[in-house]
């Protein structure tokens, strides 16, 4: 089994943008490159899950998606490094276009998206961590079983409130990458996955 670190997109990988869909706006968030080179040197698979209700909302396609994606390619390439894997849930329940207004699985918090990629790589969720830029991340990866979530606090983490002291949270991506690989953070963390999420298992 392998063991992976599911990263949100906007707001951890790259600057939050509101609904990007002009890749000469992509623009990685300082230091997402080299965490994610640290992932990949200790063994994890990096894997991109991201929400995309601009396609429900009519904002951009499934197409414009992709593009931005193959921008963070080329970017973290010339960085000398890569993501394993992309996952986006286009989904939403109150879209503009019928072929995508609909309620899911895979839109966090739902578990969709890590449990499909789960599948697809054989991965061990209970060796897995979860870094996002919202609590619907850190939701999301505690019921899919992952040992670990972490809250950056760039994109709308910057103004995320926390409901209780229990969300681990890092300046940003690379602080986040350093916490989760950090000796006492990993013992700590080990085994005890919170799975009481109401979209534990969906």
């Amino acid at each position: 089994m392998n063991k992976a670190c599911f990263l949100d997109r906007d707001g951890v990988v790259i600057v939050e943008k509101d609904y990007l869909r002009d890749v000469s706006q992509v623009e990685l968030e300082t230091g997402a490159a080299e965490a994610i080179r640290q992932l990949k040197q200790h063994g994890y698979l990096v894997i991109v899950v991201s929400n995309q209700s601009g396609v429900a909302r009519g904002y951009f396609s499934e197409e414009d998606v992709r593009a931005v994606n193959a921008r963070i390619d080329a970017l973290l390439a010339a960085e000398g490094t890569a993501v394993d894997d992309w996952f986006f849930c286009p989904h939403h329940p109150q879209g503009k276009i019928p072929a995508y207004t609909r309620q899911c699985d895979c839109r966090k918090p739902g578990t969709g998206m890590l449990l499909q990629a789960a599948q697809k790589h054989h991965i061990d969720l209970s060796a897995s961590f979860m870094i996002g830029d919202k609590l619907s991340d850190v939701a999301t990866g505690r019921a899919a079983g992952c040992a670990a979530a972490v809250l950056v606090r760039t994109g709308h983490g910057g103004t995320a409130e926390l409901p209780t002291e229990d969300v681990p949270t890092a300046a940003d991506i690379r602080a986040a990458v350093a916490l989760l690989l950090a000796a006492p953070f990993r013992k700590k963390c080990r085994g005890t996955p919170n799975t009481n999420h109401p979209n534990a298992g969906s």
